[in-house]
């Protein structure tokens, strides 16, 4: 379930209650799934019980994947109910901390953003820029928030370009440019009676609005099962049933590829490919009281390990090796197919 989705759809206090009983079930995925919760809870107003969230897994015996993220997360949920103080001391350690994930900076600038500290959220957006994306290449694209918001401050502030921004104007993939996109003078447009204007200003938010949850949202994705060859060897020696899923690994591999295709053909955001294990199937099937050689469990397996913040984006990016393990980059693999 996406943390975004409006709430008209969604009763976010029961799914963050979903979400905690699954952590429990899974503590391996508890960062995940409670900072999933957490976000729910947001979106229901109840701001004091996500803060609640993110001390759990900070004062937690387990050591988590990114603290730094954890902490911005924090940052950002109290300072909107008040606690200003508490979040800037917080916000300032992680800066201080230079975290080299993109995200905790990106949220923390961003805070510092929305509550009018514009001049602190430049220096932000800076800091991180220059310590992620000095002498590096090709900017990674989880580091294209970091000059995208960056562009956007500075834009605000009335500063002129400078060589980041021209990156993030190269990088950026919208037929609105970013500094149509970061016009401080664009709201005014809002209250106009022309209706041209009004028409133009509305394709400029959504275009906003899609680079933004492209870059930030962070969603379950709709995933597609991938089996190794060993394990979908083993899974069939063990549960002959399934063979009619999958005549053969080759078969499989360009199932996959071809599902995904279509599905991105079709307009369906948020692609991913989960990895399948044979242990793992099987705890599944038990917890759900079902065999494992019914093919029907098979999407849902899938989804459960979305859900876990196992899937790994599809396609990959440019250059990066193809997601069916073979070693070789997915242009040359499975990204040449038809």
């Amino acid at each position: 379930m996406r943390p975004d989705t409006p709430a008209e759809y969604v009763d976010h206090n029961a799914e963050a209650a979903r979400l905690e009983r699954t952590a429990g079930l899974y503590p391996e995925d508890a960062e995940h799934l409670l900072l999933q919760a957490a976000a729910h809870l947001e979106l229901a107003d109840d701001r004091p019980r996500a803060s609640s969230l993110y001390d759990r897994l900070l004062t937690g015996s387990t050591t988590l994947e990114n603290p730094f993220l954890v902490r911005a997360l924090k940052a950002a949920n109290l300072w909107e109910y008040g606690h200003e103080a508490e979040a800037k001391a917080i916000i300032e350690g992680v800066r201080a901390a230079a975290p080299r994930d993109p995200a905790p900076w990106v949220i923390v600038a961003e805070a510092l953003e929305a509550h009018d500290e514009l001049g602190a959220a430049q220096e932000t957006f800076t800091e991180a820029a220059v310590l992620l994306l000095t002498d590096v290449p090709e900017p990674p694209y989880a580091t294209h928030p970091v000059l995208f918001g960056r562009h956007r401050v500075r834009r605000m502030l009335g500063l002129t370009h400078d060589s980041w921004d021209t990156l993030a104007d190269t990088l950026h993939s919208s037929p609105v440019s970013l500094d149509e996109l970061h016009d401080p003078k664009r709201v005014w447009s809002l209250g106009s009676n022309n209706p041209a204007e009004l028409e133009a200003e509305i394709s400029r938010l959504r275009a906003e609005l899609g680079t933004y949850r492209q870059a930030l949202s962070r969603p379950f994705p709709v995933a597609v099962l991938h089996w190794p060859t060993d394990e979908l060897a083993e899974l069939l020696a063990a549960y002959p049933s399934l063979a009619a899923e999958y005549p053969s690994h080759e078969e499989h591999l360009a199932t996959i590829e071809a599902s995904l295709r279509e599905l991105a053909a079709s307009g369906t955001p948020n692609l991913g490919i989960v990895t399948g294990t044979v242990p793992s199937y099987e705890a599944f099937a038990a917890s759900e009281a079902a065999s494992p050689g019914d093919a029907s469990l098979l999407p849902q397996y899938a989804t459960t390990l979305a859900a876990r913040g196992k899937a790994v984006a599809w396609p990959p990016q440019r250059g990066a090796v193809c997601w069916c393990g073979s070693g070789r980059g997915y242009g040359e693999c499975h990204g040449t197919a038809e």
